[in-house]
């Protein structure tokens, strides 16, 4: 299986280090770090990342709608994890592609309305509390090691 994250507009060079450090754990192949996310070398993603910016593969890309159109030729299943009419629930959704692509959003907006367009599912983290987000270095955890051990 290969499967690959997507990062639009991260701002938090913090959850940068944070998602390339688990997705290095939980055995995804490759971070994009698209729009203004932050890419290394920097020491704020370092301290973070403790190194795994070394290990997993990443690329940065400008424009994440035309990375999409690439990975979908190459057969990849986009998937954005965002809250949404159309959202399945993470925990009992099936991927039998072989190939799926975890798009990530910017902290406060989350996934932009293009990309979502483009995405082929919506994959959302069930809330019970009070709030009705957490953090996306949080969600990216969640998501990485559930979505991996299907």
């Amino acid at each position: 299986m290969t499967r690959v994250v997507i990062l639009e507009n991260i701002r938090s060079l913090h959850n940068v280090g944070s998602i390339l450090r688990t997705a290095d754990g939980a055995g995804w192949q490759k971070i994009y770090l698209c729009g203004y996310t932050g890419c290394p070398p920097d020491r704020r993603i370092e301290k973070v990342s403790l190194g795994a910016e070394n290990f997993i593969q990443w690329e940065q890309v400008d424009n994440v709608l035309d990375l999409i159109k690439k990975l979908k030729k190459e057969n990849y299943e986009i998937i954005a994890l965002e809250q949404t009419k159309k959202a399945e629930d993470l925990f009992t959704a099936e991927f039998p592609k072989q190939k799926i692509a975890l798009i990530l959003g910017n902290e406060v907006e989350g996934v932009t309305a293009e990309v979502l367009k483009e995405a082929d599912r919506h994959l959302q983290i069930p809330m019970h509390g009070k709030k009705s987000s957490l953090n996306v270095s949080v969600s990216a955890g969640i998501a990485l090691y559930e979505i991996g051990l299907k």
